[in-house]
This record gives structure tokens, sequence and C-alpha cells, in this order.
């Protein structure tokens, strides 16, 4: 998962009035329900074709999906409520990068040998995903921190989804699970860095002492 994937917090004291198709709340619907949609098959596609590395990639999708959900809310929410919100997202983010290495630790001690043409075609759904997602973003990148952040993001997934596609080439040529193995680990790994920086910084604000309302 991309660093650019970590929590981001800017108030914009309300300020969104632009709820047309060409507003940055549309755009972030769109991306959300799109990057929910993607975790859900790749859960189960991972699951379905024993896919360690689908499943690490299901977690970028999960965290941008409570990215895009946070990036929403940034107009309504207290920064308290915005912290603790992204306080569970990093512990969910967190248990689910450790289940991606337990399963990856299962699959490699019984030598579970993934499916490559799913991984293959989740891989490739997967990468149309956000690089449609990036290019919808694209014209709000040069926008407040908070656009630009979830723009980075979906930009440095695609990179996750290319790692996902060479992972099943890999499997495909040696016909053994450890390419798939290795790309999860990785991955599983990178979404339990990001889990640690979004908690931290999650717990700062928290401890940060919140000016009166109307200030």
């Amino acid at each position: 998962m991309s660093a650019a994937c970590g929590h981001h917090h800017h108030d914009h004291h309300g300020h969104d009035h632009d709820h047309g198709t060409g507003s940055p709340r549309f755009a972030l619907w769109i991306a959300l329900v799109l990057n929910a949609g993607m975790f859900a098959v790749e859960v189960a596609a991972g699951l379905a074709a024993g896919s360690t590395a689908l499943l690490a990639d299901s977690v970028d999708f999960l965290g941008d999906a409570a990215n895009y959900g946070l990036a929403l809310a940034v107009l309504s929410m207290a920064l308290v409520w915005r912290a603790r919100v992204a306080l569970l997202k990093g512990l969910s983010m967190g248990l689910f990068g450790l289940w991606v290495i337990a399963m990856a630790l299962s699959h490699a001690i019984a030598g579970t040998v993934p499916e490559p043409a799913t991984m293959g075609a989740v891989g490739v759904a997967a990468l149309a995903v956000n690089v449609g997602v990036a290019l919808l973003l694209y014209r709000f990148r040069t926008g407040d921190a908070n656009m630009r952040a979830v723009w980075l993001c979906s930009r440095n997934d695609a990179i996750g989804n290319l790692a996902v596609l060479a992972a099943a080439s890999g499997v495909f040529a040696t016909g053994t699970p450890w390419p798939d193995i290795a790309v999860a680990a990785l991955m599983a790994g990178l979404a339990i860095w990001s889990a640690v920086q979004v908690i931290g910084h999650a717990r700062r604000e928290l401890r940060t002492p919140q000016p009166a309302a109307g200030t």
C-alpha cells in the first residue's frame, strides 16, 4: 500500500457547494463505490483462487474506500470524529494485513498453488478500476491537499495491481505458489506499516486540544 494512502486531515470549514457531476464530491462517491466493490471482488476471488496476492491487494481497496469516505466526511465532521474513524480504519487495515500474512504462511506450508488465470483476470479488472479512478480524480489533483492525496493514492495503487499481475505470471511460469506468496507478503507488510502510521496519526490528533466551536 502506498504511503500516500495514509490518513490526511484538512478542515475546509464546510465550504462545499458544488454537488454537480463535475464536483469533487461526486467523483469521490464514484471512487468510493468502485473501491468498495473491488475490495469485495478481490476477497472472493482471492479465496476462490487460493491467491494471497489478491487478498493483499484487496487491503488497498479497503483502505482507499475508507479514505474516500473520510474525504467526503471531512467537510461535516469535527476533527476528533475524523480521528476516531481513522483510528478504526487503521486497526481494521492492520488486522486484515495480519490475516493476509497468516493466509500466506498457510499456503506456503500446504504448498497450495493459486489459479493464475483468475489472478490475472481480477488483477486486470483491479488495474482498470484504479486507473479509472485516477483519471476521474485527475482534474482535482491540484486542488486542496485532501483531494491531491486521494488522487495520488489511486495512482500509486495501480503499482500493486501490476504486482498481482506479475505474481500471476510467476505462478503460471513456475507452477509454484512462491511468486504469489512473495508479492502478498510484501503488500501485506506495506499495509500493516500504513496502518501503524494511520493509527499513530489518529492518536496524535485525539491528544490535540480541540478549538472551541466557531473558531
